[in-house]
């Protein structure tokens, strides 16, 4: 797919008209700030582990989604 090319002003005027602006985006080269991941290792005793992958499989998420909601939720909260 050939991505076309307008000026800023342009594309502005377009986005602010409410027109679609996918074919002036670069969808593959996109990113949202912030929101890279970076990995970090955590070690959880068995008993832990355990309890988590019982409270995911519940849930119907995996143990990674679940670790994550959970602080995501605390971090909010604390906020």
């Amino acid at each position: 797919m050939t991505i076309k090319t307008i000026t800023a002003e342009e594309f502005d005027r377009r986005f602010d008209d409410g027109e679609d602006m996918g074919d002036f985006i670069d969808w593959k080269s996109t990113r949202r700030p912030s929101l890279e991941a970076k990995r970090v290792n955590v070690d959880f005793p068995q008993w832990m582990v355990a309890k988590l992958d019982r409270e995911a499989q519940r849930l119907g998420i995996t143990r990674q989604a679940l670790i994550k909601t959970w602080v995501a939720a605390r971090l909010d909260a604390a906020a």
